[in-house]
């Protein structure tokens, strides 16, 4: 249980990491038509049939930089009915994470395999100001998925994998215990230190060969059911509900003896969960915080676009690179409550490599960017007054293959 409790600050395609392990991470997050290690049911299940007997285990530090801007207020007493934030700039505070990863397969004949893939979301920030002018404020949202996955080989062209998923999720959010007259339950929407709750899901995936040197892969995950955060159920809608978002990816790999290259296509339906897309104006005004139609942070659904690059330098050494494109999922109107998980970040430039160190280990490595995102926007509770976040990390990480057996 260790590892679920490391501090998760994951932020990249919206809550999403924009990929899962080291390999996959140096290739922008593409991999759902091609698998390496045995983080791939992270990605597609299927992939877990062409890794091997696989054991991998690695860490990432990763820095998220973000913080907010106010500009402009009132000229004197602030009008009834309106909510003015205090003007300066604010930058939240811990901006290193150290996060770890962890996979297994094995093969079980021919044809099928059984193993375990270890992966985790979120969304971390930390104000030491008034944010809201209620005492510090911020947001930390940590989801760990273990996704225990069978596969089988249908024929020489086609796999199919299947993960019953397990989630576990901490959330904690402060500093907005001033807005309690709009909850349904005002003793329970702020500073009340971190709550959890587990749920489930299923993802499924494919791939299959479309010619010798093109390949095709296709991965569904439901929405992950997660049980009530009853500690914030006068904030989030429903009651404290808080899923993990359906998601559907489908990628080609084309591939020679010396060079790979991947191209994703992944559709998030951050829509399907209330208390993350419903809209802050005018849910505010029609229903309290914690009711089902209560205001939300207003997402979007996301698609991101994975393109990665493996080249193959010598039989010991593999090079790495990738691209991943995602315009963020907050809207301009709902600026006021993504202070709090500014999740803006729209380029990732990543690099990587692999080197084979014996006959049963290999290290792999990552560095990567998230370009600076920025969201600037009218306070849509205080006129005239201007509200800009932002968000950029950076990011490198190191793992381990074991390979065993024959």
């Amino acid at each position: 249980m260790t590892f679920l409790l490391v501090p998760v600050a994951y932020a990249t395609n919206g809550n999403f990491s924009h990929g899962y392990g080291v390999v996959n991470k140096g290739m922008g997050g593409a991999g759902v038509a091609w698998s390496q290690d045995a983080l791939a049911a992270a990605t597609n299940p299927a992939g877990m049939n062409s890794v091997g007997n696989k054991f991998d285990f690695g860490v990432e530090l990763f820095s998220p930089r973000r913080g907010y801007e106010v500009e402009g207020g009132p000229a004197g007493a602030p009008p009834e009915g309106t909510f003015y934030l205090r003007e300066g700039s604010y930058r939240s505070r811990q901006e290193s994470f150290v996060i770890p990863s962890f996979g297994y397969n094995k093969e079980l004949d021919d044809g099928s395999t059984l193993g375990v893939s270890v992966y985790a979301n979120g969304n971390n920030t930390d104000y030491s100001d008034d944010t809201y002018y209620g005492g510090d404020a911020g947001i930390d949202l940590r989801q760990v998925i273990i996704a225990p996955t069978y596969s089988w080989r249908l024929d020489d062209a086609y796999v199919f994998g299947v993960s019953p998923t397990l989630a576990y999720q901490t959330f904690e959010f402060s500093g907005v215990s001033q807005f309690a007259g709009l909850s349904s339950n005002g003793d329970r929407m702020s500073d009340r230190g971190p709550d959890q709750s587990w749920g489930y899901g299923l993802t499924v995936g494919w791939q299959g060969a479309l010619s010798e040197s093109l390949h095709a892969g296709l991965s569904y995950r439901t929405k992950m059911r997660m049980g009530k955060l009853n500690k914030y159920s006068g904030l989030l809608a429903e009651q404290g509900a808080f899923d993990i978002p359906a998601s559907l990816t489908a990628g080609l790999a084309w591939q020679s003896a010396n060079h790979n290259v991947l191209f994703d296509i992944q559709h998030i339906a951050f829509s399907d969960v209330r208390s993350a897309a419903n809209r802050f104006l005018p849910n505010l005004q029609e229903s309290r915080l914690g009711d089902a139609g209560g205001a939300g942070f207003g997402w979007k659904d996301m698609t991101v676009y994975k393109l990665g690059y493996q080249w193959e330098v010598r039989p010991t050494t593999s090079l790495r690179a990738g691209l991943n494109y995602g315009k963020h999922f907050i809207r301009d109107s709902e600026i006021f409550l993504n202070l709090m998980a500014p999740a803006l970040p729209e380029w990732h430039y990543t690099a990587g490599l692999s080197e084979q160190i014996s006959s049963k280990w290999r290290v792999n490595g990552v560095v990567y960017l998230a370009k600076k995102g920025v969201l600037t926007a009218p306070n849509p509770l205080g006129p005239g007054q201007i509200l800009s976040t932002y968000m950029y990390q950076i990011a490198a990480g190191v793992s381990f293959t074991y390979s065993f057996g024959d």
